[in-house]
């Protein structure tokens, strides 16, 4: 008998539950060692105990002077004198770089080369991000046969990122003020660094303004720099919609051949997604467990309740409304690319997943797709927006032994917004983001450190809401723009149900 072939997002889903399944084995098996070195130790070091476990690591060691050191790693910061990070107990302590590997826990080990071993399919997506980028938004420019409409989809667009940002980071607000997650805890405060340089929220938009302008094109290719690749590519295609004639039907054929092979590429690439998400969600599971979520159990609840509620209604409502069309139906045909944002944390890496589902699966133009999803990816960032303001609440209802005011509030809200569209261009977004809303409501930049226990499993889930408002987004414009434009139906595609 032929055995039936699963969709692709069943695939996927089988190899999440599978991958956490594992993890969680290897985590209540392995998660537990104890290790003493006498040999093979850094200089003036001459004895070495470490006890790595699920909810902490400890290391200690005995110089040649008969002294003896004790460092703690807890991800919770509970633990007194502890270091919440492994990499802000390397700083200070540079010996633990070469200790701590010879001792760590076998479910580490495990979860690191899964890791490892997982992060070659992120690297293949991200190896075919911007040239797909670049063919697929000429492609989409060159057709439109018209700046007017080019000028009413980046308006219609940008309307609605900057509408569902907000809508997203009232919804946190709302929900932080009714669970009240920070009040009544144990949590520290005293525990983490700094983990980026602080800068002003106008600095921050003004990197963006820049990145806008690259001086060097090719530099910001080789750097992925993408919304420097964005604007770019649209200079370029909008000069030769005014040039037209036999240059912008060569530069349309160059463009739809090249996307063409990258999308043939693509489909080859993403063959590999439920292997890739099995492993990235063993690594996940392998190496965290369920033990250090507990301290954080409230916020952790507020988080996943707000970005569920902007996921399951306020996208779904509006894509009812303004695209006239089934939200559950293009959610199933975008699963592929949602189940990936969530594995991998990254909807850069995922964006050559979302064009083709969108496009193939749900039927959306690929005019509208290939201009609406990357520069979703680069400015709207509905989930992290959403949890930036419910970690700053969180931090202000610990640290002033109550809610804040509704002026401060109002700031967080106004500031959060304003970040998650400046940030994305600048490394480490998110831990920017936070400084940039913790400066806002004065309260100090190292209490950041309070939330970076769970600070992984919240990314998956923020990086799927993401993924899921730019799919949202680009169903909305093309409705609302693609409708009055029969010109482009002959790069229409017409499927609109998920195969």
């Amino acid at each position: 008998m032929q055995l039936v072939k699963l969709q692709l997002h069943w695939q996927i889903l089988i190899g999440m539950t599978v991958g956490a399944a594992l993890g969680l084995l290897v985590n209540w098996m392995w998660s537990h060692r104890e290790t003493t070195l006498t040999d093979g130790l850094p200089n003036g070091v001459q004895e070495a105990t470490i006890v790595d476990t699920a909810d902490t690591s400890v290391v200690r060691w005995t110089t040649a002077d008969g002294s003896t050191h004790t460092v703690t790693v807890d991800p919770t910061g509970s633990a007194p004198g502890s270091y919440v990070t492994l990499d802000d107990a390397i700083a200070d302590h540079p010996v633990l770089a070469q200790l701590y590997p010879r001792g760590m826990s076998y479910a580490k080990y495990a979860g690191a080369l899964g890791r490892r071993i997982g992060g070659w399919f992120l690297r293949l997506l991200q190896m075919i991000s911007v040239p797909l980028i670049i063919t697929s938004l000429a492609t989409g420019v060159l057709g439109l046969g018209a700046a007017s409409r080019l000028r009413r989809m980046f308006t219609t667009t940008l309307i609605y990122y900057v509408c569902t940002s907000m809508l997203a980071i009232f919804v946190g607000i709302a929900l932080t003020n009714l669970i009240r997650p920070g009040l009544g805890t144990n949590i520290r405060l005293d525990v983490g660094r700094p983990q980026v340089e602080p800068t002003t929220l106008g600095e921050t938009l003004l990197r963006q303004i820049e990145a806008l302008i690259p001086t060097n094109p090719f530099a910001a290719i080789v750097a992925s720099e993408f919304l420097s690749i964005i604007s770019f590519t649209l200079l370029v295609c909008i000069v030769a919609l005014q040039v037209g004639g036999d240059t912008h039907r060569r530069l349309e054929q160059l463009a739809s051949d090249g996307f063409e092979v990258m999308m043939r590429l693509t489909m080859g690439i993403i063959k590999l997604a439920p292997w890739g998400v099995l492993l990235l969600m063993f690594y996940v599971t392998a190496t965290q467990g369920a033990a250090v979520f507990r301290a954080l159990a409230w916020y952790l609840l507020t988080v996943t309740g707000g970005l569920l509620l902007h996921a399951v209604v306020t996208l779904p409502l509006i894509v009812w409304f303004l695209a006239r069309r089934n939200p559950f139906q293009l959610m199933q045909a975008m699963m592929p690319a949602l189940l990936t944002a969530f594995s991998s944390a990254s909807s850069n890496a995922t964006l050559p997943l979302t064009l083709s589902c969108i496009e193939k699966r749900a039927g959306v133009r690929n005019s509208t797709g290939s201009f609406v999803l990357p520069l979703g990816a680069t400015i709207n960032m509905d989930g992290t927006a959403l949890y930036e303001a419910v970690a700053v609440l969180f931090i202000g209802q610990i640290y002033h032994g109550g809610d804040f005011g509704l002026t401060q509030q109002i700031a967080v809200a106004i500031t959060a917004l304003l970040a998650s569209i400046g940030a994305a261009g600048i490394p480490h977004a998110g831990l920017v983001m936070m400084a940039i809303v913790l400066q806002a409501v004065d309260l100090p930049l190292e209490f950041q450190g309070i939330i970076l226990a769970v600070d992984r499993v919240l990314d998956m889930l923020r990086t799927a809401v993401n993924v899921w408002s730019d799919s949202c987004g680009a169903a909305v414009v093309d409705h609302l723009v693609g409708e009055s434009s029969p010109s482009d139906l002959t790069t229409n595609v017409t499927v609109h149900a998920p195969r």
